[in-house]
């Protein structure tokens, strides 16, 4: 007879991921908690929020009666996630650090932790997201051999999973896992898939989950924190002063502490001046930041972009595209930004430009 499954779920001391590690335990698995400490700051007050959220996951654990591990990715966050959004900033772009934690700390990290040490039969995490995987099949992966090499024929990988958005499109999380990788995501449950944020918030009530639900939901950079992001950014980058420039008139409005300060379409802070003007690009060899007058100005929209080097998460590239060297799809650059129809072209080195229907507002270098 087969013992009970093992999953291993990621806590991070929030509703979402202890509604997820209860369910996983109605489903009769044997649920091992692991909380990950990925920044090492204080806040605002003095206090190490990591340490706070660290007890909230431990409580978690003890109300549900699962094992509880801590462990930390400091410094393989420091190396991978946030030099990469220091230097992305740098350069003037605008990076989700969000995306390659993900990436490299939750599905690489954490993902090889549980499956290698902890012997975890299937991993979970209480993202808002699912897979068109089953459960039964996701335990099932564990046995199945991966072809090896750099470029595995897309007809050998059978079964390929994919990424689905959750049943509440509010709160879908799919964004963030859009880097993830096949392996990963194979051996990945979304308890929360199927669920409303209202429905998770009423279950962790009626199972005495009251010190996760009365939390503030964390939203923004995670380091960051509630903290003023430009003093943020320039404890890390050095001050390059330059100047607001009109698109309209080229005439000087104000100074600025660096152009990688701003992103585009983000409101421009100019001393003296009433009406709003935003950032509508940056001009990196001068080190100016040009601005408009309206939140609606035509420099402010694109319909057609080039991107770096395309992570597929299903198969390389989709055979549709690489057939007709065009596809329809959808696509959207922020987080429940609704999606915009467009058509991909197929380029000989793996990029691929996208032609939006309809022009979007405030697409910037960097963007995922």
């Amino acid at each position: 007879m087969q013992g009970a499954r093992h999953v291993v779920c990621a806590v991070s001391g929030g509703v979402d991921s202890a509604v997820a590690a209860l369910l996983l335990r109605r489903r009769g698995y044997q649920v091992t908690g692991v909380f990950m400490k990925n920044w090492d700051s204080l806040d605002e007050h003095g206090v190490c929020t990591a340490d706070k959220d660290c007890e909230d996951a431990y409580r978690v654990c003890q109300i549900l009666d699962i094992p509880f591990h801590q462990v930390s990715y400091v410094k393989e966050y420091w190396n991978d996630v946030f030099s990469d959004f220091l230097n992305e900033y740098e350069k003037g772009r605008t990076p989700n650090p969000d995306i390659v934690c993900n990436k490299h700390i939750k599905f690489s990290c954490f993902f090889n932790y549980a499956v290698d040490n902890l012997g975890a039969d299937a991993v979970a995490t209480g993202h808002y997201a699912r897979t068109s995987l089953e459960d039964e099949e996701v335990f099932q992966q564990k046995h199945i051999k991966r072809p090896e090499g750099l470029f595995r024929n897309r007809f050998e990988i059978r079964n390929v999973v994919k990424l689905l958005q959750a049943a509440d499109s509010f709160k879908d999380q799919t964004f963030f896992l859009s880097q993830v990788s096949q392996d990963a995501l194979r051996r990945t449950l979304f308890p929360l898939g199927g669920l409303t944020k209202d429905f998770v918030k009423k279950i962790a009530a009626e199972n005495s989950l009251h010190h996760v639900l009365q939390k503030k939901e964390s939203m923004g950079i995670c380091f960051v924190g509630k903290r003023n992001f430009e003093n943020f950014i320039l404890q890390y980058l050095q001050p390059r002063p330059g100047k607001f420039i009109s698109i309209e008139d080229n005439k000087v409005l104000g100074t600025h502490k660096g152009w990688f300060l701003y992103t585009l379409g983000q409101r421009a802070k100019i001393g003296g001046l009433r009406e709003p003007w935003y950032v509508v690009e940056k001009d990196s060899a001068r080190g100016d930041v040009l601005v408009a007058p309206r939140t609606d100005h035509p420099a402010l929209y694109r319909d057609l972009l080039r991107t770096g080097r395309v992570h597929w998460v299903a198969e390389e590239p989709p055979a549709a595209l690489v057939r007709d060297k065009m596809m329809e799809c959808h696509f959207r650059f922020r987080h429940q930004m609704a999606l915009v129809p467009c058509v991909l072209t197929l380029n000989q080195d793996g990029t691929v430009w996208v032609t939006a229907v309809k022009a979007v507002r405030a697409l910037a270098l960097g963007q995922a």
